[in-house]
C-alpha cells in the first residue's frame, strides 16, 4: 500500500505547474453547460482544420491512417495528435491502478488529485514525446529541409494542442459541461467523415470520367447528366472505390440497430434500508461496458498495423514480417498502404461481398477474430476498471466520479446507490449481493462485447460509410449524449420545482 503512494507522490512537486481547471463552485445552468460544451467542440473543429505552421510536406503513405478514427486527429493539422496523450495516460493510469501496481485510496481526496495530476503529467509527456517522434521520422520532411528552428515550432505547436485537448476535457469533466471531452471528439470526427464522404462536393477522375465523392451529390449528378437513367442509378448504389448510396444505407440502417440494441437490459430491483418503502431499480444494460471494447479492439488492431508497416517496408524479405502482414499501395487513396497477406490482412474486414465470396476463410477468421477480441476486452476491462460484479458488491468508496476519471462502465452509478441511500436487493442478503451481480455482470460484459463485434462485422461487410468501427463508437457516444442531455434536462426541472 504504502509503495503505492509513494510512487504518487512522486507527482506532487509538478501539480503546481500544471494547466488545471478550478471545479465548478456553484450548480452550472443546464443552458450554460451547453454552450461551454459547443465552444469546446468549436476549439477541437478550429485546431482539426489549422494547418502546421513549417511543414515541408504531408505527402505519401500515412503510417496513422488506420488510427485516426479512433484518436479523433486530421493529418497535417494542429490536431494532428488527436486525443491520443489523453486516451492513453487514462488507459495506462486505470489499468496501473485496476491492477494494484499503484494503490488508490478514492475515498482520500489527495489520492484522487495527485492520480488526476499524474494523468495529466504522462498526457503532456506522451504529447511531448509523440511530437518529436513525428518530426524525427520525416513525416514532415527530414530535419534537415525542415531546419531547426521549423522542427521545434512543429513540435511546440503540437504539444500546446495536446495541451488544449486535456484541458478541454477536464473543463468537460468537471461539470462545465456535457459528458467527456473524449467522447466528443470522437463522435464528432467520425459524423464529420461520415458527412463528407455523403456530401462531398470534390470531384474525383475514376476512369468514368470526373464523378462527385459524396454519394448523394453523386446520384443526383448522375440522374441529371446520363441519359440512361436506370444506369445512372445503378452506377449511384453500386460504384466501385467511391462513397455510393448503398453504403449509405447501410450507414442509417447500423445506426437504428445500434440504438435497438441499446435499450437491451436487466433491471434489477433494490430497496433503501433506511428509509422503509423506498424502492428503486438498478439496470444492467447489454452495452455493460459500453465502446470500450471497440476502442481497446482498434487501438489493438491500429498498433499492429502501424508496426507491420513500418517493419515490412525495411525488412519485406523477413518470414517473420511478411507473416505478420504483406502491404501494397492502393491507387484510391492517395498513396496509403493496405494489408495484402499475413495477420494484418485477416484481421481486415473484406472490401465487398464479392472479397467475401472470393476468399470465405478471410471473412471467417475476421468474424471469429471480432467477437473473440471483443468479448474478451469487455471481461478484462470490467476487471481492471473497478465495474465487476466484487467490486461493485464491495460498494467501493466513490461518492463522485472525479474529473479526469471517465466511469463509462455502469458500476459507477450502483456503487453510489449502494453507498449513499443503503440500497439492498429484496431477498438477498448482503453478503449474497455479489453472488447475485455474477449472474448479470460477466454475462452482460462478456455479451455486450460479442454484441458489439457481431454489429461492427456486420457494418464492415455491408460496407457501412466511416468503417463498423467509427460507426459503433459513434452511435454509442451519440446515444449516451442523449441520455445525459435528458438526465441533465430532467435534474434542472426537478431544481426549479417542475
Amino acid at each position: 500500500m504504502g509503495g503505492g503512494f509513494r510512487v504518487l507522490h512522486l507527482v506532487r512537486p509538478f501539480l503546481s505547474f500544471l494547466p488545471e481547471v478550478q471545479s465548478a463552485d456553484r450548480r452550472v445552468p443546464f443552458r450554460e453547460k451547453v454552450i461551454y460544451t459547443v465552444i469546446s467542440l468549436f476549439i477541437f473543429l478550429v485546431c482539426s482544420q489549422l494547418p502546421l505552421y513549417g511543414i515541408h510536406s504531408t505527402t505519401g503513405a500515412d503510417p496513422f491512417y488506420w488510427m485516426r478514427v479512433i484518436l479523433a486527429s486530421n493529418r497535417g493539422t494542429v490536431m494532428e495528435l488527436g486525443i491520443t496523450p489523453i486516451v492513453t495516460s487514462g488507459l495506462v493510469m486505470q489499468l496501473l491502478a485496476g491492477s494494484k501496481i499503484i494503490e488508490v485510496d478514492n475515498s482520500v481526496r489527495e489520492d484522487r488529485a495527485l492520480l488526476n495530476g499524474a494523468q495529466k503529467l504522462l498526457g503532456i509527456l506522451i504529447a511531448v514525446g509523440e511530437a518529436v517522434a513525428y518530426v524525427l521520422s520525416g513525416m514532415y520532411g527530414s530535419v534537415g529541409q525542415l531546419g531547426v528552428g521549423n522542427a521545434i515550432l512543429i513540435i511546440i505547436q503540437l504539444c500546446f494542442a495536446g495541451i488544449i485537448v486535456i484541458c478541454l476535457d477536464e473543463l468537460l469533466q468537471k461539470g462545465y459541461g456535457l459528458g467527456s471531452g473524449i467522447s466528443l471528439f470522437i463522435a464528432t470526427n467520425i459524423c464529420e467523415n461520415i458527412i463528407w464522404k455523403a456530401f462531398s462536393p470534390t470531384t474525383i477522375n475514376s476512369g468514368r470520367g470526373a464523378e462527385f465523392e459524396g454519394a448523394v451529390i453523386a446520384l443526383f449528378h448522375l440522374l441529371i447528366t446520363r441519359t440512361d437513367k436506370v444506369r445512372a442509378l445503378r452506377e449511384a448504389f453500386y460504384r466501385q472505390n467511391l462513397p455510393n448510396v448503398t453504403n449509405l444505407l447501410a450507414t442509417v440502417l447500423i445506426f437504428l440497430i445500434v440504438i435497438y440494441f441499446q435499450g437491451f437490459r436487466v433491471v434489477l430491483p433494490v430497496r433503501s434500508k433506511n428509509a422503509r418503502g423506498q424502492q428503486g431499480s438498478y439496470p444492467i444494460k447489454l452495452f455493460y461496458t459500453s465502446n470500450m471494447p471497440i476502442i481497446l479492439q482498434s487501438a489493438l488492431v491500429s498498433n499492429l498495423y502501424f508496426i507491420s508497416q513500418l517493419l515490412y517496408r525495411r525488412y519485406s524479405g523477413n518470414f517473420l514480417v511478411n507473416l505478420l502482414g504483406k502491404w501494397k499501395e492502393s491507387e484510391y487513396s492517395g498513396g496509403q498502404f493496405i494489408p495484402v497477406g499475413g495477420i494484418a490482412y485477416y484481421i481486415t474486414a473484406p472490401s465487398s461481398l464479392a472479397d467475401m465470396a472470393a476468399n470465405p476463410f478471410h471473412a471467417l477468421f475476421y468474424l471469429v477474430f471480432m467477437l473473440s477480441a471483443c468479448a474478451l476486452f469487455s471481461k478484462t476491462w470490467i476487471e481492471v476498471s473497478g465495474s465487476s460484479a466484487r467490486d461493485v458488491a464491495k460498494q467501493l468508496k466513490i461518492a463522485q466520479p472525479e474529473p479526469g476519471h471517465h466511469p463509462d462502465v455502469a458500476g459507477v452509478n450502483f456503487v453510489r446507490l449502494v453507498q449513499e441511500q443503503q440500497m439492498v436487493m429484496p431477498g438477498h442478503r448482503e453478503s449474497n449481493l455479489q453472488k447475485e451481480l455474477n449472474r448479470y455482470i460477466p454475462t452482460a460484459a462478456a455479451f455486450g462485447g460479442m454484441c458489439i463485434g457481431a454489429l461492427t462485422v456486420l457494418a464492415d461487410f455491408m460496407g457501412a460509410i466511416g468503417s463498423g468501427t467509427g460507426i459503433l463508437l459513434a452511435v454509442t457516444i451519440i446515444y449516451q449524449y442523449f441520455e445525459t442531455f435528458e438526465k441533465e434536462r430532467a435534474s434542472e426541472l426537478g431544481f426549479f420545482g417542475l
